[in-house]
């Protein structure tokens, strides 16, 4: 009898070390199927992001354009733009000032906030400047072949680890890609990376692959974004506003008579 109870006894001290262990291993398992609230949060990307600091079209180095093909040099040759060394008063011919759509990468450049929204097969950009909007598909498909020429293009985006990398196509030639007027062709292949580096840092890099343009790509150094806590306000493009700004100030600073009315 007392053997019996000590064989009982040790069979119950073995079921439960072997339960402990079985226990223990699951735990690990299912710590390491559960996402850590770090990798949760970087693919968790909706809010307002506004530029850190930096200066205008921060998000595109213009001293870092590689050289310009000969149909790239052409169309930079003939645009005046509103700022920097090339800059004529009142002769300006940003395409922005008839109220045309900016067009990506342009809308990520200027200093003004955008909204990103995450849904189930797709990512939403809504950018305060011109009040303008992108959609960046997320469920799988692939770029098309011919695609329409648009001023955003057609974007689809992936996750490679901790960064959402977009792939775009199908531009149009008529905007500039930064205020300075440097063109963009519809050969045009953007990717954008989007990290997330904290709850209230993002970091975008750019890279321009444009052979109808340029002689190889563009490549930018990441930067950086500030998670903020407003809302996307009304900033539309208005174009009596921009004729009686041009009239009234930007066509009187160089010198030059506004057109008769």
């Amino acid at each position: 009898m007392q053997h019996r109870f000590r064989c009982s006894m040790a069979a119950v001290v073995a079921g439960l070390a072997f339960s402990a262990i079985m226990f223990a291993q699951a735990s690990k398992q299912s710590e390491r199927a559960k996402p850590s609230a770090a990798s949760a949060l970087s693919h968790e990307l909706s809010g307002v992001w506004m530029q850190y600091p930096g200066g205008m079209d921060a998000a595109i180095d213009q001293h870092l354009r590689p050289p310009l093909t000969a149909w790239g040099q052409a169309r930079f040759d003939a645009t005046i733009p509103l700022l920097g060394p090339r800059a004529v008063a009142g002769k300006e011919n940003n395409p922005t000032l008839h109220c045309n759509p900016q067009g990506i990468p342009k809308l990520l450049v200027l200093p003004n906030p955008f909204e990103l929204i995450q849904t189930p097969g797709k990512m939403v950009m809504l950018f305060e400047q011109g009040h303008d909007w992108r959609v960046i598909w997320t469920d799988g498909r692939a770029l098309p072949i011919e695609p329409e020429r648009t001023w955003n293009g057609y974007s689809v985006g992936r996750w490679e680890g901790d960064t959402f990398v977009v792939d775009t196509i199908g531009f149009n030639d008529k905007p500039w890609v930064d205020s300075y007027g440097n063109p963009r062709s519809e050969k045009m292949h953007l990717t954008e990376r989007y990290r997330r580096v904290n709850h209230e840092t993002l970091e975008l890099a750019i890279t321009m692959d444009d052979p109808t343009a340029y002689t190889k790509p563009w490549v930018n150094p990441p930067t950086l974004w500030k998670l903020e806590p407003w809302d996307i306000a009304e900033f539309y493009c208005i174009v009596d506003e921009e004729n009686a700004y041009g009239d009234a100030v930007r066509i009187p600073a160089g010198g030059i008579s506004p057109p008769p009315k």
